[in-house]
């Protein structure tokens, strides 16, 4: 049986807007790659009764979007910054309270420094003023290395990994139960993953643009396995009345 993945979606709300109140946006590649590695990609609205979501779904995929207010990091706004809507990350928050801990996750640029941030964590806010320049963004190639002993590593098969890169912020201080498994050339942090949760896993770059790599293909296919496992475990377990 196939698993449920969750993909959160961008919002923009617009009340003045009488016909439509506002979008909610997801870029086709998400659901693409979930559905190419086996998986039945559905929606979140950060409007959803996140307790609800949380029993239907077997795998979270969180994708890109803009940026984090740093209120939420205890940080004023770098002037680069461009502000998603605060009721998506509202939203993923209550989700990520709710789920249960043996869930796999899956966050991707926003979606890494959305678990980073939402466990304690903080952000490089403009990493051309750590770094000197702007090859983070703009959808460079780049070579990731991969931590040796990490689920990542163990998943892609190699001690690399190349990806798109579109992002001007990346992780600074490590939230609580998140290990650095990966960086960039230059030594930006390029993803995590848990040492608390089963699978739990960010990536800085983006996968769902490279789905013709071996590599990349993998990491989905690895994540819709997990679900697929936690699926099994959950219709095995018989629900108490």
């Amino acid at each position: 049986m196939k698993p449920v993945i969750g993909i959160s979606v961008d919002c923009k709300q617009a009340p003045e807007d009488i016909r439509s109140g506002g979008k909610l946006t997801l870029n086709w590649n998400y659901a693409r790659a979930v559905a190419e590695a086996g998986g039945v990609p559905i929606l979140i609205p950060p409007t959803a009764d996140m307790a609800v979501v949380a029993e239907l779904i077997d795998g979270w995929l969180i994708p890109g979007g803009d940026d984090i207010d740093a209120a939420r990091f205890g940080e004023p706004n770098h002037p680069k910054a461009e502000l998603q809507d605060p009721a998506r990350f509202d939203g993923e928050e209550r989700l990520f309270r709710a789920v249960d801990a043996d869930l796999p996750v899956f966050g991707i640029c926003y979606g890494c420094q959305f678990l980073n941030v939402v466990q304690g964590g903080t952000l490089i806010q403009h990493l051309p003023d750590v770094v000197g320049h702007e090859s983070h963004s703009g959808g460079t190639m780049q070579t990731y290395t991969l931590d040796g002993d990490s689920k990542l590593e163990a998943m892609v098969g190699d001690a690399s990994i190349d990806g798109k890169s579109y992002h001007h912020q990346a992780v600074k201080d490590l939230g609580a139960g998140l290990r650095i498994v990966a960086r960039g050339e230059d030594g930006t942090v390029e993803a995590l993953e848990s040492t608390e949760r089963p699978w739990l896993v960010g990536v800085q770059w983006h996968p769902e643009r490279t789905l013709g790599d071996t590599k990349t293909r993998r990491l989905f296919e690895e994540f819709i396995a997990a679900a697929r496992t936690y699926k099994e475990k959950k219709l095995a377990t018989p629900v108490l009345s």
